[in-house]
């Protein structure tokens, strides 16, 4: 594992039971893919009414795009902060991930992007089928517009 569920956490602004991700497997400029164990735990805090939805995986994406983010970026051109703006093709091809065995295997891939905005490509799924893939647009720091 190239990076821990620890060196994660001071990477994005997730902390605790939020962040989801418990390692980095292999990334480089273009794509990361990383892995997550917690999906069946009970404390889960994406659970709701006992379960854990499979649209919950927008969310494991989105941790792992902030990872890509934080890894692939010059330190100076990192951005503090990154806003889901759009989701676009989202398939969940199950109803919920607390029940997949195993470990999930998240892959987010950059397709393009500039200082203010990037758009990935990102599958949440086990080694041998993906279960939720989708395309999201995140636009970056946006706080640094405002007056």
């Amino acid at each position: 594992m190239r990076l821990t569920k620890a060196e994660i956490a001071g990477l994005i602004p997730h902390a605790g039971a939020m962040c989801l991700l418990d390692g980095v497997l292999d990334w480089d400029g273009q794509r990361v893919r990383c892995v997550a164990h917690g999906h069946g735990d009970a404390a889960n805090p994406l659970r709701y009414g006992g379960r854990l939805h499979a649209i919950a995986g927008v969310e494991y994406a989105a941790q792992a795009m902030a990872v890509h983010g934080a890894l692939a970026g010059a330190p100076a051109q990192r951005p503090r902060a990154g806003y889901l703006a759009a989701l676009r093709d989202v398939v969940c091809r199950v109803s919920r991930l607390d029940d997949v065995e195993g470990e999930l295997i998240i892959e987010a891939e950059r397709v393009m992007g500039d200082v203010r905005s990037v758009i990935y490509r990102f599958a949440v799924g086990t080694e041998a089928q993906p279960l939720v893939t989708g395309r999201a647009t995140v636009i970056l720091d946006a706080a640094k517009d405002r007056p």
